[in-house]
This record gives C-alpha cells, sequence and structure tokens, in this order.
C-alpha cells in the first residue's frame, strides 16, 4: 500500500527533521508532502533540504501565510491523490502522534475505510503530565462534539488519521468550511453520514517536547460553535443514511 502522509507546518524547525527520520524506518511504503505556511524559524528551508535528500519521497508546498488547517490539508489531498496515493495520513509534526502507530494503523485499513488514532478507546491515553484540568477539558470537548453529532465513534477530534484512496474520492471535501481542529471533526462527520466504515486504534497522545503549540481560545471557541452549523449543513447526507447506519469496526 502506498501511503502519502500528509504533514502541515508552522514552526516546526525543530520537529521535522526527527519526524521525517522516524516515518521513513517505518516498514511501510512512505511518501512525506510537507505543507509549510512561510514559517519564519525557517521549517520551510529544512523541508526543501528534506526533500533533496530524499529524492522522490519527500515533497513541499511553500504557501505565502498562515492559511489554516483545512486549506492545508484539502490542498495535500489533492496533491497526493493526483500523484497516486492509495492511503493519505493526516498527523502533527510536533510528535503527539506517534509515528510507529502508523504501521497499527496501516493493518487496520484493511477492514475498513478510515482509521482512526483513538485517545479514548481501551488503551488509549493522553499525556501523563497533563494536569488534571487540561485532560478533563480534552475529554469534554471530544464528548461535546460526539454528543452534539450523534458519533458512536470514541475519538471525534482526533487529527492522526488513515483514509483509503476511494473514500476521499467519494466525500464531497469541497462542502468543509470549518477552519482549526473543528475541520478535523467536519470531516470526520462527513464521512460518517456516508456511511463509511471507520477502525479505531488506540494511542498515547503526547504532548510536544519541542517548539510553540497553535491551540488558543479563538480555536476552542470555534469549535464550540461550529459543531452546531456541522450537524445541520449536513442533514442530507444523514437522510440517505438512516436505513443502514455507519459500521463501526475494531472495537
Amino acid at each position: 500500500m502506498r501511503i502519502t502522509v500528509i504533514v502541515p507546518t508552522y514552526n516546526e524547525a525543530e520537529n521535522l527533521p526527527r519526524l521525517v527520520s522516524a516515518l521513513f524506518a517505518l516498514p511501510l511504503d512512505l511518501t512525506i508532502l510537507i505543507v509549510d505556511d512561510n514559517s519564519p524559524d525557517g521549517t520551510g528551508r529544512i523541508a526543501d533540504e528534506l526533500a533533496a535528500a530524499h529524492s522522490g519521497k519527500v515533497d513541499v508546498l511553500h504557501r505565502p501565510g498562515k492559511q489554516g488547517l483545512r486549506s492545508a490539508y484539502l490542498t495535500g489531498f489533492r496533491q497526493a491523490l493526483e500523484a497516486g496515493a492509495e492511503a493519505i495520513a493526516q498527523m502533527d509534526a510536533d510528535f503527539s502522534h506517534d509515528p510507529a502507530e502508523l504501521a497499527r494503523m496501516a493493518a487496520r485499513l484493511e477492514t475498513c475505510d478510515v482509521t482512526l488514532g483513538s485517545r479514548y478507546v481501551p488503551g488509549g491515553s493522553v499525556d501523563d503530565r497533563w494536569p488534571l484540568w487540561r485532560k478533563e477539558l480534552s475529554a469534554f470537548g471530544n464528548f461535546y462534539a460526539r454528543t452534539i453529532l450523534g458519533f458512536p465513534l470514541r475519538d471525534v477530534t482526533t487529527g492522526y488519521r488513515l483514509w483509503r484512496r476511494e473514500t476521499l474520492l467519494g466525500m464531497p471535501l469541497e462542502r468543509i468550511r470549518a477552519n482549526g481542529y473543528i475541520f478535523l471533526v467536519e470531516m470526520a462527520y462527513m464521512a460518517y453520514s456516508l456511511e463509511y466504515r471507520f477502525g479505531e486504534v488506540p494511542i498515547y497522545f503526547a504532548d510536544r517536547r519541542w517548539g510553540k503549540s497553535k491551540m488558543s481560545f479563538k480555536i476552542q471557541l470555534e469549535a464550540a460553535l461550529r459543531v452546531w452549523l456541522v450537524r445541520w449543513a449536513y442533514r442530507d447526507l444523514r437522510a440517505k443514511g438512516r436505513a443502514a447506519r455507519v459500521q463501526i469496526t475494531g472495537r
């Protein structure tokens, strides 16, 4: 299975070389697509150096500035699909998503349409160093979205995902409007509404060791409000799926 890993970056100069090395150490047929939003710390230059060192295995998309998670991934999906990727992974550059888990996610993809790296299935967890309030906030944000949207999935806000080519081609991605991490919820809900099969693989979500977090109050507020709009926007897709709900695998 030819997998393209899409990695959006903004100020990830410390993490990117380590991440590329870790990914290429996996027993998988991988290419990496780095989408950099003109990082002032030189991430784009480092990405170009990695592309030169791994000719044909690393590609770089340079964008003029910060344009958001949605456009980074949607642009990356288009390029990866055009290049013939059989599966496409989404992951953060900061090692909060353990690259080693991608092998298990790829194995699970044999029996489903999209695999989620889940913090909230048995065996999954978040960083041990997080204070209790942060763990509760993370769990509540996921519970809030799951409840409003009626998801049977356990982790709908995870950013660690692996999609089959055919799944992405079957989704009207041009309809997605959310940015920030609510984009991840909206995309999962679209797939759920279209009755695609999900698998959830337990992961340990580690806090970043290098660099600065991109999470902000503005992003959290958008997520809380946008989730209601997501439910309304895809009522037509939900209507088509009432007779046969999506099959959830891997519980």
